[in-house]
């Protein structure tokens, strides 16, 4: 269910295929005219974000979420690169924590977080008369268990990044070959995928987990997560930074930055960061049929 992410291995590309990629994406999103773009500023939506406005120009408006549930320094740098690359770039008020079903926090959180956005996002439409919503999923996000996919359905939100046929590793590759500084950036998800399923989701945890995290940023590491237990913290580093992180000193500045948040145990995951750790409890049929089932309390 999980994967293990390395930027530091080595993926062998065709450079060929990747332009006949890359001009595919830019023929698709040619004849959608007017795009919103839904951007977090992640490596997939900032190069969607950016391929739009090569071939739109003005026509295609980025739009993140303002909302509690993404880092505020993701929204800086989300920010900060639609300036560096002059695309139009604009907020939008979210109000999934209004929503009692996305509050409780089961399987289908995610669904409920994406049918809020793209909701939003239909409303801008109507009034603006555009068509077209697109978002940055990839082919590889495709066997993953990611109930907002299911949203961006109902929504008939496109993807043309899977359109395009387009993997992370070559959408990172792409990034780098245009100039893109999110071509490494590490994985993110939204703070409340910090959460383990059952535990409601609140404003205030997840701002414990963001006050953590930009600490654990702050200390040096690159790739990790902070996954909140109640009273426990769990703390997912990246393998390849485990070697720091296994350190008498770090110990000491994590639990010196942990406990005043209101954890009574710090705690280190010895497998190491890897995307939906999450989702390893969930049954796996639910997670190979990619449904939207709430699981048993």
């Amino acid at each position: 269910m999980a994967t293990l992410v390395n930027l530091n291995i080595p993926v062998v590309l065709n450079p060929d295929l990747l332009t006949a990629k890359q001009e595919k994406l830019f023929r698709l999103l040619g004849d959608m005219e007017r795009v919103i773009i839904a951007y977090s500023g992640g490596t997939d939506s900032a190069y969607l974000a950016w391929a739009a406005h090569q071939v739109l120009g003005d026509q295609a408006v980025a739009i993140t979420a303002d909302s509690a549930s993404i880092p505020e320094s993701h929204k800086r740098d989300a920010e900060k690169f639609a300036q560096q690359f002059g695309f139009r770039h604009e907020y939008i008020e979210t109000y999934e924590f209004e929503n009692p079903d996305y509050v409780k926090n089961d399987s289908n959180r995610c669904f409920h977080c994406k049918d809020e956005l793209f909701t939003r996002l239909d409303q801008v439409c109507l009034e603006r008369g555009i068509i077209n919503v697109i978002y940055g999923v990839n082919t590889d996000d495709l066997g993953d268990f990611r109930p907002g996919q299911r949203a961006a359905k109902n929504h008939k939100v496109q993807s043309p990044l899977v359109d395009a046929n387009l993997s992370k590793a070559e959408i990172r590759e792409l990034s780098r070959l245009a100039g893109l500084p999110t071509w490494d950036r590490p994985a993110s998800a939204c703070l409340s995928s910090r959460v383990p399923y059952g535990t409601a989701v609140t404003r205030e945890t997840i701002k414990t987990v963001e006050i953590g995290e930009e600490e654990l940023k702050a200390l040096g590491f690159r790739q990790f997560r902070v996954r909140f237990h109640d009273k426990l913290v769990r703390i997912e580093i990246a393998p390849e930074e485990l070697d720091k992180a296994l350190d008498r000193e770090i110990f000491a500045r994590m639990t010196a930055i942990f406990k005043p948040l209101g954890f009574h145990y710090v705690t280190i995951d010895l497998e190491g960061y890897r995307q939906g750790s999450m989702n390893e409890v969930l049954p796996k049929a639910l997670v190979e049929s990619s449904g939207v089932f709430p699981i048993a309390p």
